[in-house]
């Protein structure tokens, strides 16, 4: 009788076999560690974004006027002390650097602030408003954070203003709190009429956390708005931008960069950290953006 085989000659065929699903273990693991680490590079791959507000009404002396602008961080640290972040912040040589809100969540991320802000300042000039998270954690964490910003040379903004001067122009630099804070606060629309009535005319600057209350704004007459709080959108889609809003609502508006209502301009900045709420954990296109706005003559 003819064989194929001899008797005691091993069968190759299942050897083959095990040859092609370990490689197809090792094709699935790499692309599970590559996705893993796309995954990580998209919420924690910093990114320097530039931008141009043209802005009619600004004053001359302003033209070229550079802002590096900082939001969302959530306790968020780029390198021991932001070493990192801070190295960034100096490479754009801004004239102002503005904060608007949300830098920490947990009361123990306070120790992360004389660093952070004394690293800032030794940049240039720099300003910070509240968040709604900071307000969560009460109003004596928000009174330390306020004075640990202003100990180490970061300027809180509290329903305030100041008057900013260069090249022989002078404009408005607003700062609110966040609604989160206390019931009775001074409103936008009560500060913009200080302003007006002790500043008339002047260009305004409003730095303002919830970039959903552009309306608002625009509304009370400031020129241009500066505000975090929407993340980007956390999952940012092509031609159809920001998929998800702080508030859970699909595609909400004015989630990053520059939008315009009436005659008032708003900036949204997509911010540098993630928070522990669902949906709001990560991102997905949607990097940490370190933005740098140059104010232009509209």
């Amino acid at each position: 009788m003819a064989t194929t085989e001899r008797e005691g000659t091993p069968h190759r065929r299942p050897r083959k076999k095990r040859r092609h699903s370990l490689r197809w273990l090792a094709g699935l693991l790499a692309v599970a560690v590559g996705g893993w680490g796309w995954f990580q590079w998209q919420c924690w791959g910093l990114q320097v974004t530039q931008a141009e507000a043209a802005l009619s009404r600004l004053p001359e002396g302003f033209d070229g006027y550079r802002i590096v602008h900082l939001s969302d961080l959530h306790g968020h640290e780029y390198g021991e002390g932001n070493a990192d972040l801070l190295a960034r912040v100096a490479e754009q040589k801004p004239d102002l650097i503005v904060i608007t809100g949300d830098v920490v969540d947990q009361e123990s991320q306070l120790e992360m602030i004389p660093a952070l802000a004394k690293g800032l300042a030794a940049v240039a000039p720099a300003y910070y408003v509240t968040g709604n998270h900071e307000w969560s954690l009460g109003t004596g964490t928000v009174k330390e954070l306020k004075g640990l910003f202003s100990q180490c040379g970061v300027t809180p903004l509290s329903n305030q203003y100041e008057i900013l001067e260069r090249n022989g122009s002078q404009m408005v630099l607003a700062g609110v709190d966040d609604p989160n804070g206390y019931a009775d606060q001074t409103t936008p629309e009560e500060l913009f009429a200080q302003i007006n009535k002790q500043a008339p005319g002047l260009f305004t600057l409003l730095l303002a956390h919830r970039n959903d209350r552009f309306g608002e704004y625009a509304e009370a007459g400031y020129d241009f708005v500066m505000s975090g709080h929407g993340h980007g959108g956390i999952v940012r889609l092509p031609f159809l931008g920001g998929l998800v809003g702080t508030d859970r609502r699909f595609f909400p508006d004015w989630t990053a960069g520059l939008y315009t209502l009436g005659d008032s301009t708003l900036f949204v900045s997509r911010g540098l950290g993630n928070n522990t709420v669902p949906f709001q954990g990560f991102r997905i296109f949607n990097r940490p953006e370190l933005a740098v706005v140059t104010l232009k003559t509209g």
